[in-house]
């Protein structure tokens, strides 16, 4: 078996699907690996340090789709629509293509994948069960985005954020507010507290408060009826215009005393909801920052623009839509990790195998021998559920 690592295309996209130090995991499969030329050098890995570690260099993009049966990509044409779109033609029917997909926001493009005869698995969709935490991307690239977010906060607000007692005065700490504990919003808590600033954050689930109290930061309280405030997969839950609406109000005391507020509350394949209107960012003094972590799908914040900094009354408002990308060696590591996991539980002696009664591998699979069988995309596009048995290995 061949596991090939195309470069990536999507535009500011550093990130590598494989680093060389986890290549023996995969020799030890009994697998080959293949790695675009020039793949690595954006993470910091040159083409001799993968074959120092016994992967072979492809000439070209094309070399490596031909000869691989299992591609890993950080973006497959799902996640990269322009650039990833050439990657169609390259594709071999039965072959393996593992990468983000973002499959429940575009099925359409889930539906052309599965025209090619791919197996496509989005790693978007590993279950939140404690046998695939190591193999969780979203959490690990979450992780990167919560801690660069605080440091872009940082280096945007003309005050320092620990609080300095010197010969030429006293200065204030910092006030952090984090909106969304998840893992993204529990690192930058974490962060914040480590630079020295007062840090509150809020949460639709009363569930996270003690994770919440245990970094130091203080858990806003809200009296709201969260109800069902998380689905099954550990993720919060949209809850209706009416409940933001309340929220939002109740909001306001506290980002206008914030010099600092990072927002996470992104729902999988859904516009984020708006959380901070224009008057609360009217509120808020002049050199305060918002970073915006729900950009990619429309903000938390009312005038947040994706890739772009905003500057409204003097308050900075940054709309970063790949924050793993600006780390991409850490990143790259833990993506590789997480894949190499992934992988590892499919292939056995040189051999792909498929559990479909594996819900690690069920959950992700979205399309495999010509068509969609992922449950959730097929209701999207509005086709019948498979037959019983379809999809089985």
């Amino acid at each position: 078996m061949i596991i090939g690592v195309p470069a990536e295309t999507f535009p500011g996209e550093k990130r590598v699907a494989l680093v060389p130090a986890s290549v023996p995991a995969l020799l030890k499969a009994d697998a080959q690996v293949v790695i675009e030329t020039g793949a690595g050098v954006a993470a910091g890995h040159l083409d001799q340090e993968y074959e120092e570690q016994g992967a072979k260099i492809a000439p070209s993009r094309a070399d490596v789709f031909r000869s691989s049966d299992i591609v890993l990509q950080v973006r497959t044409y799902g996640a990269n629509p322009e650039a990833g779109r050439a990657d169609l033609d390259l594709y071999r029917p039965d072959q393996a293509i593992v990468g983000h997909a973002d499959p429940l926001s575009n099925p359409q493009r889930m539906a052309e994948i599965a025209g090619k005869g791919v197996r496509l698995f989005s790693l978007e969709l590993i279950p939140r069960i404690t046998r695939a935490q190591s193999m969780d991307v979203l959490s690990s690239m979450a992780t990167i985005a919560g801690y660069k977010a605080v440091l872009m906060g940082a280096g945007l607000l003309p005050k320092m954020f620990p609080l300095m007692m010197t010969a030429a005065g006293t200065l204030r700490a910092a006030h952090v507010f984090v909106i969304g504990a998840g893992v993204a919003g529990l690192q930058a808590i974490g962060t914040s507290r480590k630079l020295g600033a007062i840090v509150e954050a809020y949460d639709v689930r009363p569930a996270v408060k003690e994770q919440v109290e245990s970094l130091g930061a203080k858990f806003v309280e809200m009296d709201l009826d969260t109800g069902e405030s998380e689905d099954k997969g550990g993720y919060a839950k949209e809850l209706g215009e009416d409940f933001y609406r309340k929220q939002r109000e109740l909001m306001m005391s506290v980002v206008s005393r914030s010099d600092v507020v990072i927002t996470t509350a992104a729902i999988p394949g859904k516009k984020s909801p708006v959380l901070i209107t224009a008057d609360m960012v009217k509120a808020m003094r002049p050199g305060s920052v918002i970073i915006d972590l729900a950009a990619e799908r429309g903000g938390n914040c009312e005038l947040t623009k994706a890739d772009e900094d905003v500057v409204e009354q003097g308050v900075t408002i940054l709309g970063p839509t790949n924050l793993p990308a600006t780390i991409p060696a850490h990143a790259s590591q833990m993506y590789a990790k997480n894949v190499v996991t992934f992988l590892q539980n499919m292939v056995k002696e040189g051999k792909l195998e498929m559990n479909m009664e594996d819900e690690i591998v069920r959950d992700t699979l979205v399309t495999r021998d010509g068509s969609v069988v992922l449950p959730r995309i097929r209701e999207m596009l509005g086709l019948e559920a498979p037959n019983a048995g379809e999809g089985e290995a």
